[in-house]
């Protein structure tokens, strides 16, 4: 809290003016009690971060769930700017996404809108039943298929080598079959998982943020995989890269004071 109030304050220092403040964070605000539930960063939970922030403050503050952020940023002026209904995934340390319907977030009756990375895989096979043990206490989340570190302790179960999932990439590029396998694997599970939310949610634009974003052979390899799973004639729904990388987030925070 007392960092936060004091980089609120070197900006407005900066701008000579007050400004608004809004913030994504990891799972959400539960409307029914004021305070976090489903974040990763399971120090917030229970806590009443919203209430607190404010009291610090002493002003207003807007906060999201950090992929709605990445959504609205993208929809706004980035990937999926003037499209109506972009859905943004997070590939990173953890797995999450967001949904923006004309440029606002969409967070959903009880903020767990675009709770994408906690669904289970689908069409699990027998090898892939139950799935890894995940934060959340259940078994075999997307989250714990798809995500970086599920990249590379993917790679370290089916060949007893235990790198990070850099090293994986950088292995892939040197031609090692093995960290190609381990790729294939990996787009296969990213592919049945994104099938799924096209087939909720059929949005105008899938857009990909976070680290594993940067991997050209991640987003070039997703659209034949995600196609065979789509309830559809057809699938061309374009997969795009964050336009605004690692600020996104922060800057869909910042517009979420444009809405009402």
């Amino acid at each position: 809290m007392t960092a936060i109030a004091g980089l609120v304050g070197d900006l407005e220092a900066r701008a000579g003016v007050p400004g608004t403040v809004g913030i994504g964070m990891p799972g959400a605000i539960s409307p029914r009690t004021g305070l976090v539930k489903n974040a990763n960063s399971v120090w917030l939970n229970g806590r009443p971060f919203a209430k607190d922030l404010e009291r610090i403050l002493a002003r207003p503050v807007r906060l999201e769930n950090d992929a709605n952020c990445l959504a609205v940023s993208e929809a706004v002026d980035g990937a999926g700017a003037g499209l109506p209904v972009v859905w943004a995934i997070i590939l990173g340390t953890g797995v999450g996404s967001g949904i923006a319907l004309h440029g606002r977030a969409l967070s959903g009756r009880d903020r767990i809108a675009g709770e994408w990375g906690h669904n289970p895989l689908p069409s699990p096979r027998d090898d892939e039943r139950p799935g890894p043990a995940c934060y959340c206490g259940r078994h075999g989340c997307l989250e714990t298929w798809v995500s970086g570190p599920a990249l590379a302790a993917d790679h370290a179960r089916c060949t007893g080598t235990a790198i990070r999932g850099e090293g994986v990439i950088a292995a892939l590029r040197a031609g090692d079959a093995a960290a190609r396998a381990t790729l294939d694997r990996y787009l296969d599970r990213l592919g049945r998982g994104i099938a799924q939310g096209v087939n909720l949610i059929d949005p105008d634009v899938i857009v990909i943020g976070g680290g594993l974003s940067r991997v050209p052979e991640i987003l070039a390899g997703l659209p034949e995989r995600v196609a065979p799973h789509v309830f559809s004639d057809a699938f061309d729904t374009p997969i795009r890269p964050s336009r605004h990388g690692d600020a996104s987030g922060v800057r869909g925070a910042a517009w979420l004071w444009n809405e009402p």
